[in-house]
């Protein structure tokens, strides 16, 4: 319980510096109309992902939805989890891939899609397959891609905020003021815009994905019962990625257990999943 009041205020906590760097963004800039049209474009674009997230995260990744009867024992795993868990039944799809790995989608509980590779089915035993599926469900639980969509659209806000100062700087300045355009022409201030703010925003981003894939290994061992399938189970996908990775598309890699292709140096910082050893010592943790 106090892991995963942690983990929320650290959620929120990472919110509010987005939120407050985009302000700051915003004082930086100065004029409002393009502040209003970026955010605005933000949003309106972060909201047909929200409410698409599922269907669009499927078809990216090849998901085909489970014909009646079909792979029973996958259901009643399913089923039984998310009894436990106080949650609807998901729809389930599978992904014809060898790799093991597995994701969750959709808006809300009652919209909410688990998708599942054959190559995990054919790998992982019952007891790693419940953790995993236990993970999937605990991120429908805490509806997090409701927080990642949200984190999306105030780092993308500042992202295009800070392409049209570059631009606008190209061009002699980005305020419709004299004050302002006196702040445009400070080069330290239009580098911070251009640079360092969409950098911030990145990185926040990547780290509240980060901090709710901590909370739903916690979540996940909860509804599961104990941490030890899904240790085992991060433990045995983590090596096979590593080894193959796994060719999903870019876009919704943030969404599956274990990210489908490392990164390493510079890279990993940027990784939306945190390392896998750090998982596992947080989820032993739980038990002692």
């Amino acid at each position: 319980m106090i892991s995963s009041i942690s983990n929320s205020l650290k959620t929120w906590t990472l919110l509010a510096a987005l939120g407050a760097l985009f302000i700051a963004v915003g004082g930086l800039l100065g004029g409002r109309s393009g502040l209003v049209i970026a955010l605005v474009f933000a949003v309106a674009m972060n909201a047909f992902v929200y409410w698409k997230s599922d269907s669009l995260a499927l078809k990216a990744n090849g998901a085909r939805e489970l014909k009646p009867g079909e792979l029973p024992p996958l259901r009643t795993i399913v089923g039984d989890l998310a009894n436990r868990a106080g949650l609807p039944m998901p729809r389930l799809y599978v992904v014809d891939r060898p790799e093991p790995n597995a994701f969750a989608t959709g808006r809300d509980p009652q919209h909410a899609a688990v998708a599942v590779t054959t190559g995990i089915l054919d790998l992982m035993d019952e007891r790693e397959l419940r953790g995993v599926l236990a993970h999937e469900l605990s991120h429908v639980k805490n509806r997090d891609i409701l927080i990642s969509s949200v984190a999306a659209t105030i780092a993308a806000a500042i992202m295009m905020v800070g392409r049209m100062a570059m631009y606008a700087g190209m061009f002699g300045g980005y305020g419709g003021r004299d004050g302002d355009r006196d702040r445009g022409s400070n080069p330290i201030a239009l580098l911070a815009m251009i640079v360092l703010a969409p950098l911030a925003a990145m990185l926040i981003q990547m780290w509240i994905s980060r901090t709710r894939e901590f909370a739903a290994d916690a979540g996940g061992a909860r509804i599961a019962g104990n941490p030890y399938g899904l240790v085992e189970a991060l433990k045995k996908i983590d090596a096979i990625s590593k080894r193959v990775p796994m060719d999903a598309n870019p876009a919704t890699a943030h969404m599956f257990i274990i990210k489908p292709f490392s990164g390493a140096g510079l890279m990993a910082l940027f990784s939306s999943h945190p390392p896998t050893e750090a998982r596992i010592r947080a989820l032993l943790g739980t038990v002692r």
